[in-house]
């Protein structure tokens, strides 16, 4: 028997943060794209790091690569509603981390997406995988969900 995916709620997540949609995001049928679903996933991740002060896009020694993505779409989201981002950490190894992301509609309970991104940190310069720097390790720290194992 298989497992259906189900949607998130809300408080599956540890940070929050709203997206803006654009025009050119609606496709032919007038909802998101698919394909934008990771851009949105992308910008909540390094979003978040930047903030934390946990990535520094221009100058810092590692920076992390996107290896794995996934997605599982419920509901349609459209422009010119934005999106409510939900973002927490599932995993994290040496150089790897699985960021989870929901994406909500203005108000919704239930996520319109859920998906992940595995990032790999490497060294800028030889792009050879890293440990994660401390800085990074304690921004993830915050996106744990209270119960669940470092």
């Amino acid at each position: 028997m298989s497992h259906r995916p189900q949607p998130d709620t809300r408080d599956r997540y540890r940070h929050h943060a709203t997206l803006t949609t654009r025009w050119m995001d609606n496709d032919i049928y007038g909802h998101v794209n698919n394909v934008q679903y990771y851009s949105y996933f992308d910008t909540v991740v390094n979003g978040y790091l930047i903030e934390a002060g946990a990535l520094d896009i221009h100058r810092g020694e590692v920076i992390g690569l996107v290896v794995e993505t996934h997605c599982n779409y419920f509901a349609p989201l459209s422009f010119p509603q934005p999106v409510e981002a939900g973002l927490r950490v599932a995993q994290v190894g040496r150089s790897s981390v699985r960021y989870e992301i929901g994406l909500f509609a203005p108000g919704e309970p239930l996520a319109a997406a859920c998906g992940h991104f595995v990032h790999v940190y490497v060294d800028r310069a030889t792009r050879r995988p890293t440990h994660l720097p401390q800085a990074l390790v304690q921004a993830l720290g915050q996106l744990r969900l209270d119960g669940d194992a470092p």
